[in-house]
């Protein structure tokens, strides 16, 4: 299953909402038999990275959106996280 787009507003940051949002996303994919599930953040957005890290995500590659990207070396970080019987 891949995870896209996932925000909470500014206004609403800070009160657990991600974390919350990111354990039914792996409940609701855990549920309907996927193995893993997959996303993609920017180098910048590293609040993200935090989050998906602390959900057991693990970094599974790097790369470039566009030529432009690669000059200006803006990465795309891509995640993985396995759904195991006992998680």
């Amino acid at each position: 299953l891949e995870l896209k787009r996932m925000s909470v507003s500014r206004e609403q940051r800070g009160r657990g909402l991600a974390r919350a949002l990111c354990r039914e996303v792996l409940a609701f994919a855990r549920a309907r038999g996927y193995g893993a599930v997959v996303l993609s953040t920017s180098a910048v957005q590293v609040a993200a990275q935090r989050l998906y890290e602390g959900q057991g995500f693990r970094k599974v590659g790097t790369s470039y959106p566009s030529l432009l990207g690669t000059a200006l070396n803006f990465q795309i970080f891509h995640y993985r996280r396995e759904l195991g019987d006992g998680d």
